[in-house]
């Protein structure tokens, strides 16, 4: 008795896909439609061994023109892990508008043995014919994409030509007027623009502009969307306030291609405010990007992030007289102010120097930066920074974590220290204390003091001047009777510090004592 030798079975994962959301949201949408015709197809195959996989890879409001997609990405993975035979698709332009992405797909097809199937179209990649007629119809898919493409960018210019809004989110300041598809103003956000371009000019300071908006209780403009869902009314950063002051809608002009043409929209602004505030922001910027101010890589730029925010740390100096300061600052600090971020800004030194003694780099010192920053990259992944708790969590490449004490950033405060001391012996001691700490590296300048004990920058100054006084002097300020030195009034030590000869300072200091 002759027997019909046992089929193979074909397992069929059915692909559908819809450039727009638009309908989505109905009983049935055009991904059912799609995946019904497949299904059919599949079903009429069911003799050859085809059966139609469970799993739906339906991609909504995504484009052909790329494979940036979440069904596709899931399909390629179920392909390649060997859970699929045959890809079925209502059309080949449902999997994709893109030649040389088709061309991929079809070479991964081909390496796992999976049959490309197009229902409408006819045709199956196991034959030759089928495969030459996939890429005349992929062809015309894009060439169709990019006509569409063509079309589409200039009908958006002649719109700008003509100084229509050609859609888009609106400007703070500006509605949609749904009937006519035109710009209108928003009196209450059109006066916070306004507000926001007098700051500019009178702080001249981008930064300082969000920080005085957000403290004043103003946000970015929110708007509803279609799903119901409200989009923006964040904090200002710095680089929306540019956003701001870079917008030619606002002087009732729309842009297109470098070139500046006359809107339909009422302008917000004033062309003499508008090009006052472009004046100081192009200052600006010509100062930010002069050779002096011009940007370095730092050891751990790029792979340094702030714990707390989760922002990477950007790498800056400041030079005095003949030094250079390094510092990392969070992103949070210079989009938002210091004020929303904890850690703020860290003198490089803290950070770089535990991070080089851990990882123990051979010959450290005698490679150059480029070299180190390289040995740097090829062990470290991540270095997370916690100011609070003065601790680095390094990630390495190989997959393990290191915890480091950072160099410490919040030593005592000096001034503390001395309390109940006479006024001059105390600040004596506070001097050679400084100067400690800038000698032995916990601090890198005399900013970092000022911000440890209280005290002004210049008023630091006055005290670092006690370390001019003579040895004699200063062995007579520590061990002198204290009732002598509580009645000397510190202004009167002032001339002797200035004094260059220590005979001169000993003569005015000896008659302070007599007195």
């Amino acid at each position: 008795m002759n027997t019909e030798p046992d089929k193979k079975t074909i397992r069929c994962a059915i692909y559908t896909r819809k450039s727009t959301q638009e309908g989505l949201d109905r009983d049935f949408t055009t991904l059912d439609a799609q995946r019904e015709s497949a299904e059919s197809y599949i079903a009429s195959q069911k003799s050859q061994g085809w059966i139609t996989l469970p799993e739906k890879y339906d991609d909504g409001g995504f484009t052909g023109a790329n494979i940036d997609r979440p069904a596709l990405q899931r399909l390629l993975k179920d392909i390649t892990s060997g859970k699929v035979d045959c890809a079925v698709v209502y059309k080949v332009d449902r999997l994709s508008r893109s030649l040389l992405d088709f061309t991929r797909l079809l070479e991964l097809f081909d390496k796992h043995n999976v049959t490309f199937v197009s229902v409408t179209q006819h045709f199956n990649t196991n034959s030759s014919m089928g495969r030459l007629t996939l890429n005349i119809l992929l062809s015309f898919a894009q060439f169709e994409r990019e006509m569409i493409s063509e079309r589409t960018a200039d009908k958006i210019g002649a719109s700008r030509r003509k100084g229509k809004y050609t859609g888009g989110r609106p400007a703070l300041g500006f509605d949609v007027n749904k009937e006519n598809h035109t710009l209108i103003t928003n009196p209450k956000e059109a006066e916070l623009v306004q507000y926001i371009f007098d700051l500019y000019i009178r702080e001249q300071s981008l930064l300082k502009v969000a920080e005085i908006v957000n403290a004043e209780g103003y946000r970015t403009k929110q708007i509803k969307q279609k799903t119901g869902k409200t989009s923006g009314g964040k904090l200002f950063k710095n680089t929306t306030v540019q956003w701001i002051i870079k917008n030619v809608h606002y002087i009732g002009k729309v842009s297109h291609k470098n070139e500046i043409y006359d809107g339909e929209h009422n302008a917000i602004i004033s062309e003499e405010v508008f090009n006052k505030a472009h004046s100081v922001l192009k200052e600006n910027t010509r100062l930010r990007s002069s050779p002096k101010r011009r940007k370095h890589l730092g050891l751990l730029s790029h792979i340094l992030y702030c714990h707390p925010c989760n922002k990477k740390m950007l790498y800056t100096y400041t030079r005095k007289k003949t030094r250079q300061y390094k510092y990392y600052i969070c992103q949070t600090a210079t989009k938002h102010g210091y004020k929303h971020c904890p850690t703020k800004m860290i003198a490089a030194h803290h950070i770089e120097n535990p991070v080089i003694a851990a990882i123990d780099i051979p010959r450290w010192d005698t490679l150059l930066f480029e070299e180190q920053r390289q040995k740097i990259m090829e062990l470290i992944q991540k270095v997370e920074v916690d100011r609070e708790s003065e601790i680095l969590l390094v990630h390495l490449t190989d997959g393990t974590n290191i915890r480091l004490k950072m160099q410490s950033i919040n030593p005592p405060n000096p001034k503390k220290e001395f309390a109940g001391l006479p006024a001059l012996r105390q600040l004596l001691l506070l001097a050679h204390q400084i100067q400690g700490f800038l000698d032995s590296g916990k601090a890198a300048n005399l900013k970092e003091i000022s911000e440890w004990t209280g005290l002004s920058h210049s008023r630091i100054c006055q005290v670092m001047n006690f370390l001019n006084l003579c040895p004699t002097i200063q062995e007579d300020i520590v061990l002198n009777d204290d009732e002598t030195l509580r009645k000397i009034p510190e202004y009167k030590t002032r001339p002797i510090c200035k004094e260059p000869d220590p005979q001169i300072q000993q003569s005015i200091w000896q008659k302070l004592i007599a007195h």
